[in-house]
């Protein structure tokens, strides 16, 4: 018998919504970081425009 813990975790679990939650709070603070830092926007900064 398996125990909840070694069960395969996909799709929307708890979890893995807290990490995306996470990433987007960092992307979104190095977004503004290298606005600050360049005075470019991110894209073009990256040059998309």
């Amino acid at each position: 018998m398996q125990t909840k813990k070694d069960e395969a975790k996909f799709g929307f679990t708890g979890s893995a919504e807290n990490l995306n939650g996470r990433m987007a709070m960092i992307g979104f603070v190095a977004a503004v970081v290298t606005e600050l830092v360049t005075g470019q926007g991110v894209l073009h900064f990256l040059g998309l425009m």
